[in-house]
């Protein structure tokens, strides 16, 4: 059968035509820029549209210099680059070398005019902003019940807290109705008196993601009593409920991860502080005891019976040096006052009374030193070393020296002080 071609060739034909047309290989198009994705290679795939239809784009990482602003919804720009045909898919699209703005777009345009009315009202206001409760226990699901966006708050959720309880309030999340539904949905649930509300939807165009730049929607987020997490397509898409909200996820299954608090790494958490309470309340222990056993050695060296103790000691040591002292002491004076006695015993007279001298005196008993003071009469006593004699005076001659009258007088003194001391005993 003639004429039957395959696909490969039917697309590789038609991209031949694209490429030979000089038109669509330089070519400038104005739209409004719809489903902009900035994906993870540095390529960004959009749709222009205008009011009769829509045409896919591309620019890859390569071409980013041709692009001097942040691509966003509703821009309204003009894209210089080429038509061409993608063979394996057999669709055919602008590779975009050149982006530069044209005005906005009129939803756009509408968002920031909203936008702007919203903040003047200060519901953007961040002091009307109400904390997320840390640990909920019901969270409120404001979406459609059969889109991607619930199973991922669910499977989150079970994953990370199973104890947690989800009410869901299946809404309509796109179209003329979308926003009356998310309305009363948010009421509904605020009524109930949950922890917390996510109310979003996964991605989309613009257009699909209008119903959260409504200004229902948004009054009905501001005016609820129950914090509300916003997570309403990817995450570069931005709109209306999301600054009114309390808290901004960039997706349905962030704003999970920001409701659901981590079962697991609350019990991990419990158990490391647990570990270190023990740990902390086991040094403090032994601090205890160690400052315990120092104090009880403190007051082990200063009790009483130990002074007292010590005291006795220092008293003893003291007993045995002034005695010891007193002895050396007495020693001392017993060697000194036996020299002394030793040599008033070379002076005594009875020594010499005892070598045959005698011991002279008046009828007075004063001691006779010299010759010349006796006189011719004079009656005297005389004491020898076994008895006493009493005579008289028949003449008397001096023939000594002075210093034998010193003699006299010295021996006088001490019989003076010897018959003293006899007659005291």
């Amino acid at each position: 059968m003639a004429g039957i071609y395959s696909v490969a060739q039917v697309n590789a034909y038609i991209k031949n035509l694209f490429e030979q047309d000089f038109l669509l290989n330089r070519i400038q198009v104005r739209g409004e820029v719809s489903n902009c994705k900035y994906h993870s290679s540095g390529h960004i795939y959009f749709t222009l549209k205008d009011d009769s239809g829509t045409l896919a784009a591309v620019m890859f990482a390569g071409q980013r210099k041709g692009l001097a602003f942040q691509l966003r919804e509703g821009q309204q720009v003009v894209v210089t680059g080429t038509v061409d045909v993608y063979p394996r898919d057999g669709r055919y699209q602008l590779y975009a070398r050149q982006i530069r703005p044209d005005g906005t777009g009129s939803l756009y345009e509408r968002f920031q005019k909203l936008k702007q009315e919203l903040e003047e009202m200060g519901m953007f206001a961040v002091e009307y902003k109400q904390p997320i409760p840390r640990y909920a226990r019901t969270v409120g699901i404001v979406t459609a019940p059969t889109g991607a966006a619930i199973r991922d708050i669910m499977n989150i959720a079970a994953r990370r807290n199973p104890y947690v309880q989800l009410v869901l309030y299946p809404a309509l999340v796109q179209g003329e109705e979308a926003a009356p539904s998310i309305v009363r949905g948010i009421r509904t649930l605020d009524a109930m008196g949950l922890d917390v509300l996510i109310v979003g939807r996964g991605g989309g165009s613009i257009e699909d993601l209008w119903a959260f730049n409504e200004e229902m929607v948004a009054r009905a987020i501001f005016e609820c009593r129950t914090p509300v997490i916003s997570a309403v397509g990817h995450e570069t898409d931005v709109t209306i409920a999301d600054y009114v909200a309390d808290l901004r996820a960039p997706t349905p299954s962030a704003a999970a991860e920001l409701a659901v608090y981590d079962y697991r790494q609350l019990e991990e958490r419990l158990d490391t502080f647990r570990r270190m309470l023990n740990r902390n309340m086991g040094q403090a222990l032994e601090q205890r005891k160690t400052r315990l056993e120092r104090s009880r050695l403190r007051l082990q060296m200063r009790h009483p019976q130990r002074r007292m103790d010590e005291n006795r000691q220092r008293l003893a040591d003291l007993t045995d040096r002034m005695e010891q002292a007193a002895r050396s002491r007495l020693e001392d004076r017993r060697h000194s006052l036996a020299i002394l006695a030793e040599r008033l015993h070379g002076l005594s007279p009875l020594r010499r009374l005892s070598s045959g001298f005698g011991f002279v005196t008046d009828a007075s008993g004063a001691r006779v030193a010299s010759a010349r003071t006796l006189t011719a009469g004079q009656r005297l006593d005389i004491r020898l070393a076994d008895g006493r004699v009493r005579t008289r005076v028949e003449s008397a001659e001096w023939f000594g020296t002075e210093e034998t009258a010193g003699e006299y007088r010295e021996g006088e003194q001490l019989c003076n002080g010897n018959q003293r001391d006899n007659g005291e005993s």
